[in-house]
């Protein structure tokens, strides 16, 4: 039998270990230079912008929402079409969560859903770059115009894609990043907050260094000696430590080689697919270079299970994202209903990932093809020699 293909997974090097075991060999192993490395290099991805490296992609979101000022009594605009955390991690901090609808052809949150969602009481819209493809950030710009509400973009999805013609990371006063397994580069776990607004990264460092306050000229008790520390705000521990920056270093050197192979991967899809009845691929908008980290379809005529059944007992290890964020419970027990962001849930409802990362071999994804084929067809995919 052969073995499941996956929807997504890391492509580690032998370069990638070294770097690692140099750092494992020598004085530092968190909060040392690799960090400060790590983020310079990310700075030269997001066209500039500061960088804050952190222990996670949620955390990226939970620094990102305390920079920002986020608290009881706020309002963040989310869309549904996201990870829970985008939505999560904001109302930890006490905020009420407003969901807007996603866009017919992107499934990225929609300009005028957000202008139509965003009130006196809203402190962030966050944008998510769903699949890698970059919302369309001049017309979410343009409508919250006259909004005090700051724009946020979760590029989970999407680091290395751009954006008439600007890079990812550039676009919105604070970005976060994952660099999750499956994603285009990896740490293990590990995200990054940037902004080009000095006060916002400030702050994010802050928070993810447990609050602490180290420059002389802005503690407010008498200097008592090299040891002295304050902490004015409260934090949390969500350092990456230097371990996991050294592989981010060495994983940032492969970025460009990972994403031409996953353009040239959904070529291939694209053109395979491209007659096929029963499924809608994903489109492309002619302002974005994407940076492309899921090939979502959609199933027509409501087959979506019946097709990732197949397509999983074929061993073509077909994936949903995501379920949309006011549908979990949790959120449910809040008051959200269902039918409120109606775009959205019909996506929901045809979505599926094939798999998609930069070690699949054309051969491979050539099963997938079959796969989907026949589970379309109604039949058993032909079987693949070992």
């Amino acid at each position: 039998m052969m073995a499941m293909l996956p929807y997504g997974r890391h492509s580690v090097s032998e370069d990638d270990v070294a770097a690692v075991a140099d750092v494992l060999r020598g004085d530092w192993l968190t909060t040392g230079p690799q960090v400060d490395g790590f983020e310079a290099d990310l700075a030269k991805v997001t066209g500039g912008a500061g960088c804050a490296a952190v222990s996670n992609g949620t955390a990226a979101l939970h620094v990102a929402y305390a920079a920002a000022g986020v608290g009881p009594g706020d309002e963040v605009v989310v869309p549904p079409m996201t990870f829970v955390a985008t939505a999560s991690s904001a109302a930890l901090l006490g905020a009420k969560i407003v969901f807007a609808d996603v866009e017919e052809e992107t499934f990225t949150l929609d300009p005028a859903a957000a202008a139509a969602a965003t009130t006196s009481r809203t402190r962030i819209v966050s944008a998510v770059d769903y699949a890698g493809h970059p919302a369309d950030y001049d017309a979410l710009r343009t409508a919250l115009s006259g909004s005090d509400a700051l724009l946020l973009a979760d590029a989970a999805h999407s680091i290395g894609a751009t954006y008439q013609g600007r890079p990812v990371g550039s676009l919105a006063d604070l970005t976060t990043f994952s660099f999750f397994p499956t994603k285009h580069l990896t740490t293990g776990e590990g995200g990054a907050v940037a902004s080009t607004d000095a006060e916002l990264l400030k702050r994010a460092r802050r928070f993810r260094n447990i609050g602490l306050v180290r420059e002389r000229d802005e503690q407010r008790w008498p200097d008592e000696g090299g040891w002295h520390q304050e902490v004015h705000e409260f934090g949390l521990n969500y350092r990456l430590p230097d371990v996991l920056c050294a592989l981010g270093r060495s994983q940032l050197r492969q970025l460009d080689a990972f994403l031409a192979r996953r353009a040239e991967l959904v070529a291939r899809y694209n053109e395979a697919l491209a007659d096929l009845d029963g499924v809608r691929l994903p489109v492309q908008k002619s302002w974005a270079e994407p940076a492309w980290h899921l090939y979502p379809i959609r199933v027509l005529d409501g087959r979506r299970r019946e097709v990732y059944d197949a397509m999983r007992a074929a061993g073509v290890g077909v994936q949903v994202n995501y379920i949309p964020v006011h549908w979990h419970p949790v959120f449910a027990d809040l008051g959200y209903r269902r039918g409120s962001c109606p775009v959205a849930e019909s996506f929901y409802r045809q979505q599926l990932s094939l798999p998609l990362y930069p070690t699949l071999s054309d051969a491979d994804q050539d099963r997938v093809i079959d796969a989907l084929g026949a589970a379309l067809r109604g039949r058993p995919a032909r079987p693949v020699a070992a």
